[in-house]
């Protein structure tokens, strides 16, 4: 907790992104001691010159503790990369934010996740089916991400909230203003029943160059992208780009701009919760409160990954009996952790936490 001030200090440096984070941990072991160091030592930590005078330039005019001050008055959490409680899907992508800002509250079952994108001028029929569909994952207990623009992001935050469903809006501006200001409500009941996010420090303006980072964390939490109605050059493509970089799915209502060798058309939700397996969420999510997880489960996902593994060569890697691990193959099945695809080959399920701890 101490080092978090430092983390969110240095965020606050002009060019102190994901690389020169990386750097400063991993040469000092502390962002304190990065915050304390010398010019030579920061030089010493793989820092060009330029980085090292915005770090000198900076550091004079920043107080680590008022930064703290400042979040807690605001009701905001501030998440580094090694917490946690920051999204593990986000981990997943390469350039992750070092700190992640939340207004309100991420739980388990945000892992399963949807974006859900579009133009800010909809059709009457794109506005329908942003209804519809996002309606319609927020009763599968999907979580609805968007990017609380106008048009079809806002649609889809509404339906998600109208139905009792969990929504996340990433924001490119500071978490202590809302953009755009007419959607001040809708962010106030999107806390309530979800998260604001941002990797913009308090107090930095929407710029028009923000926008289309901003859009690499609402894929990067998603499972994957659903457009609705996008132009040529809109920032819902953007989206879906990074989706694609990301490795995740991407899909498109019928008439979208988007290339057929890029995306599943989506005509109901049905389509997106087979493509990604989330037919049985409810289920799934259930199963996990009900059952807690276990020594054997935390054992076999080292053992697992996207690629299928046959059952003989897991009960080989850890070194269990076969009665255990098919067992808790099939406890995790039920569970929504693993899948079965064919003559006992399993993967790893993409909705499986990156980092799975059991209780005590």
């Amino acid at each position: 907790m101490d080092d978090l001030k430092y983390w969110i200090s240095f965020h606050r440096v002009p060019g102190i992104g994901r690389a020169r984070f990386s750097a400063l941990e991993k040469h000092f072991g502390t962002l304190e001691s990065a915050w304390k160091a010398s010019p030579g030592q920061l030089r010493d930590a793989g820092l060009d010159r330029r980085s090292v005078k915005s770090i000198l330039a900076e550091r004079d005019k920043i107080d680590p503790d008022a930064e703290m001050e400042i979040l807690q008055r605001h009701q905001i959490k501030a998440l580094t990369w090694n917490d946690s409680q920051y999204p593990p899907r986000l981990k997943e992508i390469y350039d992750l934010p070092p700190v992640l800002y939340v207004r309100g509250s991420l739980e388990e079952q945000d892992e399963w996740a949807i974006a859900v994108v579009g133009t800010r001028r909809p059709t009457a029929y794109g506005r329908e089916m942003a209804e519809v569909l996002s309606e319609a994952l927020a009763r599968n207990r999907i979580t609805v991400v968007s990017g609380l623009a106008r048009g079809i992001d806002s649609i889809a935050h509404k339906a998600a909230l109208a139905v009792g469903g969990r929504t996340l809006s990433v924001q490119a501006c500071g978490l202590d203003m809302v953009y755009p200001a007419e959607h001040r409500g809708l962010a106030r009941e999107i806390m309530e029943a979800g998260a604001l996010i941002s990797d913009y420090p308090l107090g930095i303006q929407p710029r028009s160059d923000h926008f289309p980072r901003r859009n690499r964390i609402m894929s990067g939490l998603a499972l994957g992208t659903l457009v609705i109605e996008a132009g040529q050059t809109s920032g819902a493509l953007i989206t879906a780009s990074y989706a694609l970089e990301h490795n995740r799915e991407v899909f498109s209502v019928p008439g979208s701009a988007l290339s057929l060798k890029s995306a599943k058309l989506v005509t109901q939700v049905e389509d997106i919760l087979e493509e990604l397996n989330l037919t049985m969420v409810p289920q799934q999510l259930e199963m996990r409160e009900m059952i807690q997880a276990t020594g054997s489960e935390a054992s076999l996902l080292q053992f697992l990954s996207y690629e299928p593994v046959h059952i003989d060569e897991v009960t080989r890697r850890c070194n269990l009996p076969i009665s255990t691990v098919s067992s808790t193959l099939a406890m995790m099945e039920l569970k929504g952790m693993v899948r079965q695809v064919g003559a006992m080959n399993y993967v790893k399920c993409r909705e499986t936490q990156a980092a799975y701890t059991t209780s005590a």
